[in-house]
């Protein structure tokens, strides 16, 4: 695991002097938005998704250029989630990534524009010919993109966790939920690079389901941090979704039946790479992170 915890260190650095060079500079009378874009962006993060983009590209011959580009462009989605997902009108948290908020740090006019900003930072990034040559190959990347961030991926999911009373809840919506809220990035993590290579469909397929099963594992382990983990470890507010009397996958199973199916579904998404051998040892190596992490 040491090994693997300074693999993914030196991509999350790749990707954060990619983002740096990629986000505006503050300067100017919008100096405020851009300083926030760039808070949320380059701050302290495993960049698990990026990271997904990148090894499942390599895994089938992409560029590395033009992965470190869709990486990017994942991590402005993910930071204008977070951003967006902070604010008093939604989860209202203080601290992120051990750093207040964005709206803690400015103000939530700020903090709003400045997730609007990555949000289309994203698909700038997406739609330069420097992350491909071929604009059909960009323009599939910019469609699969928007549809995993928007109503029926993880803006979807946001709706769902926000607007369904959690006592009428059982395991079938908050697994739709998560599917959508945190899935369908991951999956796009895992497709992107896919795409890139110009890869087969059935190459696509097996590494959708990989990473289908990996984003519910990310999430319940998610929510058994929430439930058992401290602010110092996870570096954000935990014991909230209780609090707010959200249902999770560990509230409707309990703890001891979340962490078997957590493992089940690391299982699952370590069979769907069998058929790339021993190429794929640093995602099964993710696979476990993912299982064991504690922020």
């Amino acid at each position: 695991m040491a090994d693997f915890l300074k693999t993914i260190e030196e991509a999350a650095d790749r990707v954060t002097v990619a983002l740096d060079a990629l986000l505006p500079r503050a300067n100017g009378p919008e100096t405020p938005l851009l300083s926030a874009m760039r808070y949320a962006a380059l701050g302290p993060g495993k960049r698990i998704r990026p990271f997904l983009a990148i090894e499942c590209g390599r895994l089938v011959g992409a560029e590395e250029r033009g992965l470190l580009r869709c990486a990017s462009a994942i991590e402005c989605i993910h930071a204008y989630s977070l951003v967006h997902d902070d604010l008093p009108c939604m989860d209202d948290d203080d601290l992120r990534r051990g750093r207040p908020t964005v709206h803690k740090a400015y103000d939530e006019a700020t903090a709003v524009l400045a997730g609007d900003g990555l949000l289309t930072l994203a698909f700038e990034i997406m739609a330069h010919p420097d992350t491909h040559a071929s604009a059909a190959r960009r323009c599939e990347l910019v469609t699969r993109l928007s549809a995993a961030a928007g109503a029926r991926g993880m803006v979807g999911g946001q709706m769902i966790d926000m607007a369904a009373p959690a006592e009428q809840w059982d395991i079938s919506i908050v697994t739709r939920m998560q599917r959508m809220k945190t899935g369908a990035l991951i999956g796009f993590a895992a497709e992107a690079g896919a795409i890139l290579a110009g890869a087969d469909a059935g190459v696509r397929r097996t590494l959708e389901g990989f990473a289908h099963d990996l984003g519910l594992a990310f999430q319940i382990t998610d929510d058994l941090l929430d439930a058992t983990g401290s602010a110092s470890e996870t570096g954000k507010s935990t014991g909230k979704d209780a609090g707010q009397g959200k249902a999770t996958f560990v509230t409707i199973l309990g703890e001891a039946e979340a962490r078997d199916q957590a493992r089940r579904l690391a299982a699952q998404a370590k069979d769907h790479l069998d058929p790339f051998g021993e190429r794929a040892n640093i995602l099964r190596e993710a696979v476990d992170y993912v299982l064991t992490r504690r922020s």
